[in-house]
């Protein structure tokens, strides 16, 4: 699957997870931790989002094994996010956390953008056609009830 964004998957003990791809449709990180719904997890990604520049990585070596990886810790040191997999390179690693947040930062200009967007759509008033009124109905009325033949 090839595509940009956040994707949300049901984990293997039922709860969801997100995931960060890229464009080439990589995973560039994914949740650390589980949650009871997708909108749950698409709220902890957005609150992920909102935290932006403040983001710094704490970059280990895999302890079983070869290779690197990152994780972003929480204010009480729980990971927030981490890395999707583990990097030969140290250096590879840093530029992998580079790279999402690079993504993410889009990912809040464009959030930014869409919803600049929608507040102005609902500050703009309704349009208003020939023949109906401001209330809905015909002449200003509130338009036809239910039950009553209209």
């Amino acid at each position: 699957m090839r595509g940009e964004g956040l994707f949300t998957e049901r984990a293997p003990n039922g709860r969801f997870q997100w995931q960060l791809k890229a464009m080439n449709g990589r995973v560039v990180a994914v949740s650390s931790s589980v949650h009871e719904s997708s909108v749950d997890a698409e709220r902890a990604f957005a609150e992920l989002v909102a935290l932006g520049p403040a983001l710094v990585a704490r970059i280990t070596h895999v302890r079983d094994g070869l290779g690197w990886t990152w994780v972003v810790p929480g204010p009480r040191g729980n990971p927030l996010v981490k890395s999707s997999r583990a990097y030969e390179r140290y250096a590879t690693c840093q530029n992998a956390f580079r790279r999402f947040m690079a993504l993410v930062a889009r990912m809040s200009e464009t959030g930014e953008a869409a919803a600049a967007e929608a507040e102005a759509a609902a500050e703009a008033p309704a349009p208003v056609g020939p023949g109906v009124g401001p209330g809905g109905g015909p002449g200003g009325g509130p338009g036809p009830r239910a039950g009553d033949g209209s």
